[in-house]
């Protein structure tokens, strides 16, 4: 069966290069969110790091009608980009703050899905993402594994953040080594 691509894809990876953005979710990944967000029939779902509005556009393309996405970023142009091709769609609310500040935020068991692809849910702020999943809840992480724009050292923080997740009781751990390096966890 061939796959349905979200038809905002092209637009928004063209704007995306127009701002030199590059740091978009891949195609693989992206697949992967619209079956995830596909499992949680009205179901709310948290994206940490909008970008371009990609992983925006896959989440969307597996929800359905009930299902609600807030997508949090920091950088505004990127995220103006989200919003301007996606955001007509009511099931979606773009929030420009800091994700750490909007996690410390979140009520316990609030979110079916989390999707951390920023610092903030990912290595600061892990405990308040995954206290804020429901039983059931699954967060999903990448670029976990080396990637060209990573900083000197980074290795470590990623060695350290896979070993604290293994580590993590009441989680069904998945790590795949595909794509940019996924990890999924499940909330039992």
């Amino acid at each position: 069966m061939e796959t349905k691509f979200p038809s905002s894809l092209a637009e928004i990876q063209m704007r995306a290069d127009a701002l030199g953005f590059d740091m978009n979710s891949g195609m693989q990944v992206g697949q992967l969110l619209a079956s995830l967000a596909a499992s949680k029939p009205g179901g709310r779902v948290l994206e940490l790091g909008t970008g371009c509005g990609l992983g925006v556009a896959w989440l969307l393309s597996g929800m359905d009608a009930q299902s609600h996405l807030v997508s949090v970023d920091t950088d505004e142009g990127p995220q103006g980009i989200a919003r301007d091709v996606l955001g007509a769609d009511a099931r979606v609310t773009f929030v420009l703050e800091d994700g750490g500040a909007v996690l410390a935020r979140a009520e316990a068991g609030s979110y079916d899905l989390i999707f951390a692809d920023a610092w903030p849910g990912k290595f600061s702020h892990l405990d308040e993402a995954l206290g804020a999943l429901k039983p059931g809840g699954i967060y999903l992480v990448d670029d976990l594994l080396p990637q060209p724009n990573w900083p000197d050292g980074h290795q470590a923080n990623v060695d350290a953040y896979l070993d604290d997740l293994r580590g993590r009781d009441g989680f069904a751990f998945t790590q795949m080594d595909w794509a940019t390096g996924v990890v999924m966890l499940v909330k039992r």
